[in-house]
């Protein structure tokens, strides 16, 4: 189980947090128009979201080997659901870093990608208070 706990731990660190600098990068990078940094972020964005889901992966592999109903415990259940939401708003973000990209290389020079600089600041945001509560879940536990 310690295995497990270590792997969880060592996701967190080294996906979460640089998943979380990138997408706080990501408005600058497209108040700037600069869109070769904007391409990278979007690419490393993609990256560390699948590696970000082996913290998930540990954590319940990890409840799972300690048995005694941790997994059922009211902050387990709390982390896995706050963990899926800021999932489904990474998806988002990715999607947005995906459009302005686009925008930013067409010819059009009209669009300057706010709309998606907005969403995507606004979302980075709520993600990070999203890891925040997590951790407080998991480091202050019932």
């Amino acid at each position: 189980m310690s295995v497990l706990i270590w792997l969880h731990i060592a996701f967190a660190i080294f996906a979460i947090g640089p998943l979380t600098a990138l997408t706080h990068a990501a408005p600058r990078a497209i108040r700037n128009k600069n869109t070769g940094l904007l391409a990278f972020i979007h690419r490393s964005t993609r990256l560390y979201a699948l590696l970000a889901l082996g913290v998930l992966i540990f954590g319940v592999a990890a409840g799972v080997v300690a048995g005694g109903g941790l997994l059922g415990k009211w902050n387990m259940t709390a982390s896995m659901t706050l963990f899926i939401v800021a999932a489904v708003l990474i998806v988002i973000v990715e999607r947005d870093l995906k459009i302005a990209v686009r925008v930013l290389t067409s010819e059009t020079p009209d669009d300057d990608a706010k709309v998606q600089t907005g969403r995507i600041a606004a979302i980075a945001g709520v993600v990070s208070l999203i890891w925040l509560a997590i951790l407080a879940l998991m480091v202050f536990p019932a």
